[in-house]
């Protein structure tokens, strides 16, 4: 059943590790236009807690770029390095259910953990957590003495603590039902980095509940983060929203068109350049091209508006 149309708010959430691509055009297109198709409220929230990658000037392109593009928030756009309390405050929350630990392994320790078990890292996805450092096997505690650490979310525990089932299920409104076992497929998630960064899936869903989004469109990249976050969602006593996970655009090479492997800038110095992003955008979530002639990025949006309406809401 759709969201109330009063109560629907949708957000897009850009990392200003560079500026947009085709591929998060896609991701923006589609969370404006089922937030209007809703007749709802869409906002746009800076996700800059990684400092080390974000790029001086990014935040503001992007901006930039979906204002070129007609795609303008609702409200003022949030930051995420504005909101260093909001995250401390939840992890402590956390931290005094019993459901975070420090942790002080490196990705080399997590992998020599396994090989000692004779498993093998055998693509570019990491290995689960093995739980090295869980406090019932004698880890770290908070007064340990040694360098900086990480906070990790206990997900066995949180799981036998509020009844959660294994494995975890949703829905997606695009890809239907989903399944994941958290903790074998990932095991316990960092909550902080021990450089101090708020990790991703802290600081989104404590973002996605304090912003009240009810409906959350983006590429289906994300989909296999939604289970950890539900279960954070559950451990913070925050609402889950609905999900809709887009198509990827691709780069030639058949890997996900992105940052890291060189995807360029979109170009919308102008209208036509503007509409001529949308409509390749608009293709991949297989929406009709612009009307022959047509020249206006509104009439365009418009048009994709009515069609999303009929096929998601």
């Amino acid at each position: 059943m759709a969201a109330a149309a009063t109560a629907y708010r949708g957000r897009f959430a850009p990392s200003p590790t560079g500026w947009l691509h085709a591929g998060s055009l896609v991701a923006a297109l589609a969370s404006w236009l089922d937030a209007r198709a809703h007749r709802g409220r869409w906002l746009v929230r800076i996700e800059d807690v990684d400092r080390p990658r974000c790029v001086r000037g990014a935040a503001e392109g992007i901006l930039a770029q979906l204002h070129a593009c007609g795609l303008q928030p609702d409200e003022p756009p949030w930051w995420q390095s504005q909101r260093e309390a909001a995250y401390q405050a939840a992890l402590q929350h956390l931290i005094d259910a019993g459901w975070a630990y420090p942790c002080h392994c490196t990705r080399q320790a997590i992998e020599a953990a396994w090989q000692a078990r004779g498993v093998q890292r055998t693509s570019h996805a990491a290995l689960p957590y093995p739980g090295t450092c869980r406090p019932e096997r004698g880890g770290p505690n908070q007064s340990d003495g040694r360098a900086a650490h990480a906070w990790r979310l206990h997900v066995d525990r949180v799981l036998a603590d509020l009844g959660l089932p294994t494995p975890l299920t949703w829905h997606d409104r695009r890809l239907g039902a989903q399944a994941q076992d958290v903790s074998a497929a990932v095991g316990d998630f960092v909550l902080r980095r021990a450089d101090g960064c708020w990790a991703y899936q802290l600081a989104v869903v404590v973002d996605d509940g304090a912003q009240g989004i009810t409906d959350v469109v983006r590429g289906e990249d994300l989909a296999d983060n939604t289970p950890r976050q539900i279960v954070l969602q559950r451990a913070l006593g925050l609402p889950t929203p609905r999900y809709l996970h887009t198509p990827l655009v691709c780069a030639p090479n058949g890997e996900k068109l992105s940052k890291q492997t060189g995807a360029a800038p979109l170009e919308v110095a102008d209208r036509q350049a503007a509409l001529s992003a949308l409509a390749a955008a608009a293709a991949v979530l297989e929406l009709p091209p612009p009307a022959p002639g047509l020249a206006e990025v509104e009439t365009a949006l418009v048009a994709w508006t009515r069609v999303w309406q009929q096929r998601w809401a």
